[in-house]
């Protein structure tokens, strides 16, 4: 091949490689938080929509997205007025419709540029962090336009649940915790709206209201859960946050053993016997030096609405009675299934800056060491979380699997509010 060629391929496989790099996620990133944690974990483009000045500045002054803004605002006003004894006459009115959906997807796509603070909120934002990164074989411009549309449904979904009773994808773990049908639950629905009404005293950008709404009846329900124990890098994550900064990983074939949870039968029990169990074969793991970290996994899910944490009492449990070291437990307390069990642990290893390219293991019992290594598992990772978040490796014993994380984890779940 002549040299001018060569040098010419090589161009365009560089330009290539540049471009595929730009919708990788950055290692270094840090989330932004913005007012609150249950906001920006399941609606995180709404949080920079508010939180970088020169977007919000962009959206504010748009005629059609201002429009919308005060449309849904106005609704509120106006059902703490007219909707007396109909909630549903509330919830309706602060849902967004398809039209409007439609709407802000084609004004959206308007208005952005490469050039323009949408054009970067993209690439150093919703790019850069992966928490919309199924989206990656879209255009920069349809990232948005997805974003956006996963965030509008999701503010959806949580009114459907929490605020009119449709039943979540785990009725008996995740439902509303009144009775819709109750005289007195008209006057809850009303309380809400007003109170969002009273506090936000305005507009805001077009999906304020409708978020604001949400997140009320997320409050009154008892429902923030996913900010349990946040910021955890400075709270119970804190020592092992630190030490991971220390790590020779060379010196551990695995860069984790992950521990999924087991929620007791009874409210009046901290950790079940299959918590006590998996910690046990998972500290035989981390003492044999297989790897310097151990992450628990469980939130507060089994029974309804428990008070305590799997895997806050796993951790407990390793360090009281295995006498397991602070600096080597990681909590994930947010996971409620074993499907996010798997995503929360690689999502824990990316944005702690662990090794991606490592194998990790699964500690836990037979029975359901297995089950995560069938490929009904797999099926139901792909159904509700719409990836499988891991590749699986060698199995090791009855007891122990290894797996490779895979970096879709990190793409926000729109319709599992409570750990998206």
């Amino acid at each position: 091949m002549p040299k001018f060629s060569l040098l010419l391929l090589l161009f365009f496989v560089a330009l290539i490689s540049f471009g595929q790099d730009q919708k990788k996620p950055d290692p270094n990133y840090k989330l932004l938080v913005g007012n609150a944690v249950v906001q920006s974990k399941n609606y995180y483009l709404f949080t920079l929509f508010e939180q970088i000045p020169a977007v919000k500045l962009l959206l504010e002054k748009d005629e059609k997205l201002s429009k919308l803004a005060k449309d849904k605002f106005n609704n509120l006003e106006n059902s703490v007025k007219t909707c007396k004894n109909d909630y549903l006459c509330f919830t309706t009115r602060m849902k967004f419709t398809e039209e409007e959906i439609s709407l802000v997807s084609q004004r959206l796509a308007e208005l952005y540029s490469e050039k323009n603070a949408l054009g970067k909120l993209v690439s150093e934002h919703l790019i850069a962090s992966g928490t919309y990164i199924l989206f990656h074989k879209s255009s920069p411009k349809e990232i948005l336009v997805k974003a956006w549309e996963q965030d509008a449904r999701g503010i959806n979904h949580v009114i459907e649940v929490y605020a009119e009773g449709k039943k979540p994808n785990y009725p008996a773990i995740d439902s509303i915790g009144f009775r819709t049908r109750s005289k007195s639950y008209p006057v809850l629905v009303y309380d809400c709206a007003e109170m969002v009404r009273q506090e936000r005293k305005n507009p805001g950008l077009f999906f304020a209201p409708s978020m604001n709404f949400a997140l009320q009846f997320l409050e009154v329900n008892e429902r923030n859960e996913v900010a349990d124990y946040e910021p955890m890098v400075s709270t119970v994550n804190k020592a092992a946050y630190e030490k991971v900064k220390k790590i020779d990983w060379n010196k551990f074939k695995y860069t984790l053993i992950l521990v999924p949870g087991a929620g007791p039968d009874t409210h009046d029990r901290a950790l079940s016997e299959g918590g006590i169990l998996r910690c046990r074969v998972a500290a035989l793991r981390y003492f044999e030096g297989l790897a310097p970290f151990i992450v628990v996994s469980g939130g507060r899910v089994h029974p309804y609405k428990t008070k305590y944490s799997e895997a806050f009492e796993m951790k407990k449990f390793l360090m009281e009675t295995l006498k397991v070291p602070e600096h080597a437990i990681i909590m994930d307390p947010h996971a409620r299934h074993t499907t996010t069990n798997m995503r929360n642990g690689v999502r824990l290893l990316f944005r702690y800056g662990m090794p991606f390219d490592k194998p990790c293991l699964v500690s836990t019992m037979r029975a359901q060491s297995y089950y995560i290594t069938n490929d009904a598992f797999v099926t139901r990772c792909q159904k509700e979380i719409n990836h499988v978040p891991y590749k699986l490796g060698n199995r090791l014993s009855e007891t122990d699997f290894e797996f490779y994380p895979v970096i879709d984890a990190l793409h926000i779940d729109a319709d599992e509010p409570l750990d998206p």
